[in-house]
């Protein structure tokens, strides 16, 4: 009894009545063995193993008739293919006025189109622009 009582007096809280740490210890110690024995379905490990499981019997299947076939006896192997070497059309020849090498160079570009006369100042221009004529004479 004196064990008991000495823990209670090293687990107690202040301000609290004596018998409150050992509460709590006791408390946190079920909660560890709850926790040590839960079912191991509540952390999802269940739904993983049952598709291990799923995979492991297709495999399985999938290993048996590889089996299967394995005690088959073989077929006989195929005679070689042999095929006669055949002309391809006079169209199809090499022709080398047609097949040239490609152009390396591109194109040169057409020369630029320059106005022939220069606008006039005063013509009117085809933008829709104000016209600021500064500095304005006073008078």
């Amino acid at each position: 009894m004196e064990s008991v009582r000495g823990l209670t007096n090293t687990l107690a809280i202040p301000g609290m009545p004596e018998w409150t740490g050992l509460l709590i210890l006791v408390v946190g110690l079920l909660c560890a063995a709850a926790f040590l024995l839960m079912p191991f379905s509540v952390f999802g490990v269940k739904a993983r193993l049952e598709a291990i499981e799923v995979q492991l019997d297709e495999i399985q299947a999938e290993i048996r008739s590889l089996a299967l076939r394995l005690g088959e006896p073989e077929l006989p192997p195929r005679p070689p293919i042999v095929e006669d070497y055949i002309e391809p059309p006079v169209s199809y020849a090499v022709n080398p006025a047609r097949d040239h090498a490609p152009r390396i160079v591109p194109p040169v570009p057409p020369p630029p189109i320059f106005p022939d006369a220069r606008p006039v100042r005063n013509a009117p221009s085809p933008r829709a622009e104000p016209r600021l004529d500064w500095p304005r004479p006073r008078g």
